[in-house]
């Protein structure tokens, strides 16, 4: 396809979305901005874009698709601008954002001005932020999820799917209402829950100054997500704010269920609780990309001799693969440590697994 792409937000996702329309789109034109110019010049020098709009206004007039990738509060603030401008007749006006149901209903404005808007959510993340993160691979398989109303035309959405088929994302067409439920379940919810573990630990360790050191390894990685931007999940909560108190109220009847079977010790209800949770879990996807990020980890043992870290990065470096994160669990007990290392990919994670092998008899395991 041809034409004019104006992305909004110079971001990992922004700038991801634009490198993927950028390839497989090569004779359109890719405009961006961010209200940090700094993020704007770095995509133009990344080659992440073509050029750089100076405002808003600049970059929207004449574009044939807009994208806005920015917090669900600033989205709505762009679509009453975009709303007032003279754009494109045929333009096709989408966001990123984690909440559907509040920006497709600011999106009126748009929409009585005759002009297309699509929600959109790109279900793909990463521990890294910034336009220096961005990747073409980042939404492959991944599922990026469309909330068009009743009366878009399907042409309108085939157009949007065409524009962004470089993301090799699996494409689902849902209602706001439908996308802020299920988000709220397998998204929103666990990052506070993921949070309140957090915190109750924080208040626990101050009388017991063992637990940070303990709290290393599994516990880091059962609360990964409550490391997440403060300022972006006040937004999402407060958008989504009816389903999570539904949610909260129906975590609360489940935490009093659990403490009952405590209270009256009851072994077998026990047992069954777990067992019934272990089930269901094991019986999720694997290889599927969900609504949080996947962090595709490595499990290495090493003993304990100078200078194993780098040789094992090394190994990996011969083999010209990337990782994204690496860290040594701290609550062993044997003269051998793990070595946990962190890929993008499970392709990635693969090649190392056999990397290592072929180079070393170091043990290696994957998280399930």
């Amino acid at each position: 396809m041809k034409g004019r792409v104006f992305v909004i937000g110079l971001g990992l996702i922004g700038g991801s979305l634009a490198l993927c329309i950028k390839k497989e789109h090569f004779d359109s034109e890719i405009v961006g901005f961010d209200i940090n110019y700094e993020q704007a010049r770095l995509a133009k020098m990344l080659g992440v874009i073509d050029e750089i709009a100076e405002s808003i206004q600049d970059g929207a007039i004449g574009a044939d698709l807009i994208i806005i990738a920015a917090p669900v509060n600033e989205t709505k603030e762009i679509i009453h601008l975009l709303s007032e401008l003279p754009l494109n007749p045929e333009v096709i006006v989408t966001d990123t954002g984690s909440t559907k149901g509040k920006i497709v209903e600011s999106s009126l404005s748009l929409t009585k001005k005759g002009f297309t808007f699509i929600g959109g959510h790109p279900m793909a993340g990463s521990h890294k932020s910034g336009v220096s993160a961005a990747k073409e691979i980042l939404f492959e398989n991944a599922f990026y999820l469309l909330t068009p109303e009743d009366h878009i035309e399907n042409s309108k959405v085939d157009t949007l799917k065409e524009w962004l088929i470089g993301t090799h994302a699996k494409f689902l067409t849902i209602t706001p209402d439908t996308h802020d439920y299920l988000t709220g379940i397998v998204s929103h919810f666990p990052h506070i829950i993921a949070a309140s573990i957090v915190r109750q630990t924080e208040r626990l360790s101050e009388s017991e100054g063992l637990i940070p050191r303990l709290a290393a390894g599994g516990f880091r990685d059962i609360t990964r997500i409550a490391s997440s931007s403060p300022k972006m999940w006040k937004d999402i909560l407060l958008h989504n704010r009816e389903i999570l108190i539904e949610l909260l109220n129906q975590w609360l009847s489940e935490m009093n269920e659990v403490k009952t079977l405590l209270e009256q010790e009851n072994s077998t209800a026990i047992y069954n609780y777990f067992n019934q949770a272990k089930q269901f879990r094991d019986g999720l996807p694997q290889k599927e990309k969900g609504a949080i990020p996947s962090f595709y980890d490595l499990y290495v043992d090493i003993p304990d001799y100078p200078g194993v870290i780098s040789e094992i990065t090394g190994y990996l470096a011969k083999e010209h693969i990337s990782i994204t994160n690496i860290r040594i669990l701290e609550t062993r007990e044997d003269i051998n440590g793990v070595l946990v290392i962190s890929f993008q990919t499970e392709e990635d994670r693969q090649r190392a697994e056999r990397c290592i092998a072929s180079y070393s008899n170091f043990a290696t395991s994957v998280g399930t």
